[in-house]
């Protein structure tokens, strides 16, 4: 700030110097500052790669010209290389040496930079090298060079940002562990995909015989190791990842986000997916035969596949879930009942619509008996699954009643059940409106009306079965909970964390309405982990038999809980 004007003896105005402040700690210079520096060094990493990667390419090319023909994309390359490579490296020493400042590595830039772009290193190296390998593998050595040149640059970037994750003093502080859980789930899925393609092809040339792959040109066995190459990479990522680098022990929220989403939820769907296709391909064979058993069986391998080894991911992981907290644990639970609900539902619409058709039409076609088979089998695989997984005729916990992810779960179910019916519901409308008062000819009501009819029967059952149950929660949880004596009119808590703990404690002890003021040093609580999660306890233990108008609570240091009663206004 500027210093008032001095003057001397003689009266004369002396100029008074001015003092720049610093910048505020909540400044937004310096998060602008790294947006940019950030965004930009990202920029010319990747640029610098993609020439360098250029370069490469052409001088792995075994008997090639290096400039040959493309003179414009030997100059792109030598342009991204010699001129980005060194801004990329001034840029990064920069930044690496502002690093020693404990402020910017606690940044968010920072962690987000090595975050973004250990995933970007690491999903473009693995995809050129296990392409390159399985190219190989298979005996397709035209363009295996240049994969490879682009598979070995970026694995060098993967390994110098790997190297400043793991720095003793430079490494970031916020989101350390984001990379080693993309990683892991990365590697999961690579490895799964390439299972289930390798299995799929052995299945499916043990069911259909040796003549499929004999009559496109090239040996069965080629595209079988092609997959057990991506298979053998994936594997060897989420291994390094999840096991070596102790991914599986990290019990962070995003940790058990990717367990719940990845391999919970994507491996039950895989699983459910492949095991509904082969129920409905043995159905097929027993019961419709009208198209040739070669074009029957034809699905029937990859659905194998995805079954099993869906099925064992899934196990995998539901066990591991086991050790988590309870929020995962019923995370897992519901995405479970959500998927196996949605095959449910979906076998009821399916069977509806063609037993409308049936009924309509009593000499229906091979289409509508293939269509009753496949809602049969998705309902025959999600049924019982959703059975087993949310227990119906089982009460629930007590502790499982009060916790928001089933309140969300039951609330999201009813709402989008609702929403499609009622829009179903329209469609039906207007199809009844149209049938009635237009001319078309060709097709009775009941065939122009099956299909949203199934889709609102099974919408509705599910819309019903969950509000019922969520008012039933609802109904047990005002009953387990005690009637509430208002013994204080209005309570005034004057607290620096959470307030909402509190404020529930306060009300539910009281009766009371309850007003929170935050502390002017409500950024940084006053109170220890632990003692935060003492200060509900101590609370209510406080409040406990208190009578007054008003009563003002202030909590903190610490776990320090003091009540003041105050006199009526």
């Amino acid at each position: 700030m500027a210093t008032q004007g001095l003057r001397e003896p003689g009266g004369e105005a002396v100029s008074a110097a001015r003092t720049v402040p610093a910048p505020a700690a909540g400044s937004a210079q310096p998060t602008v500052r790294r947006l940019i520096v950030y965004t930009l060094l990202f920029a010319l990493v990747v640029v610098a790669a993609i020439g360098l990667s250029g370069l490469m390419g052409r001088l792995l090319g075994a008997g090639t010209v290096v400039v040959g023909g493309d003179v414009a994309g030997l100059a792109r390359s030598l342009a991204f290389t010699l001129i980005g490579g060194p801004m990329a490296g001034a840029l990064w020493w920069f930044v690496w040496r502002r690093l020693e400042d404990p402020m910017e590595r606690q940044s968010v830039g920072w962690g987000l930079y090595l975050t973004i772009m250990y995933a970007v290193a690491l999903i473009t190296a693995a995809t050129w090298l296990l392409g390159a390998l399985a190219s190989v593998a298979g005996g397709e050595w035209q363009g295996w060079q240049l994969s490879l040149s682009n598979g070995l640059v970026w694995a060098g970037v993967l390994a110098w940002h790997r190297w400043m994750l793991r720095h003793p003093r430079k490494s970031p502080l916020l989101m350390p562990d984001v990379p080693t859980v993309l990683g892991a789930f990365f590697g999961l899925v690579i490895g799964v995909g390439g299972t289930v393609t390798a299995m799929a092809t052995l299945l499916d040339t043990a069911i259909r015989g040796f003549t499929v792959s004999a009559s496109v040109g090239e040996p069965w066995w080629r595209s079988v190791l092609q997959s057990l190459v991506w298979a053998a990479g994936g594997g060897a990522i989420w291994w390094w990842h999840w096991i070596h680098e102790a991914g599986r022990r990290l019990k962070t929220g995003f940790a058990d986000v990717g367990l719940v989403v990845v391999g919970i939820l994507g491996a039950i769907i895989l699983a459910l997916g492949g095991i509904g296709t082969v129920l409905f391909v043995l159905l097929r064979l027993a019961f419709d035969r009208t198209d040739p058993v070669s074009e029957l069986l034809e699905p029937l391998g990859a659905a194998m596949a995805a079954g099993a080894v869906g099925s064992l991911v899934w196990a995998y992981h539901r066990a591991v879930s086991l050790g988590r907290a309870a929020a995962t644990l019923q995370a897992a639970k519901l995405v479970t009942s959500g998927v196996a609900l949605a095959a449910a539902a979906t076998g009821i619409g399916v069977v509806v619509n063609s037993v409308l058709s049936i009924a309509a039409t009593p000499l229906a076609g091979s289409g509508t008996r293939a269509l009753l088979l496949g809602g049969i089998s998705a309902l025959a695989v999600g049924g019982p699954l959703w059975w087993l997984t949310w227990k119906p005729g089982v009460p629930p916990e007590p502790t499982e009643l009060g916790r928001r992810g089933r309140r969300v779960y039951l609330i999201a179910v009813f709402g989008l059940s609702a929403v499609v019916a009622v829009i179903t519901l329209l469609v039906i409308g207007y199809r009844v409106f149209e049938f009635v008062l237009g001319e078309v000819s060709g097709g009775s009501l009941v065939d122009r009306t099956r299909a949203p009819l199934g889709l609102l029967v099974a919408t509705g059952l599910a819309a019903g079965y969950h509000f019922g149950v969520w008012r039933h929660d609802r109904a047990l949880t005002a009953a387990a909970a005690p009637a509430r004596k208002r013994t204080v009119g209005k309570v005034i808590l004057v607290t620096a964390g959470d307030p909402e703990p509190l404020a529930r404690v306060a009300a539910d002890v009281t009766g009371a309405s309850v007003t929170v003021w935050i502390k002017a040093d409500a950024g940084s609580s006053d109170a220890t982990e632990g003692a935060a999660d003492e200060l509900p306890d101590r609370l209510a233990r406080a409040l406990d038999g208190v009578a007054a108008d008003r009563v003002l609570v202030v909590t903190g240091p610490g776990s320090r809980v003091e009540v003041i009663p105050l006199a009526p206004a």
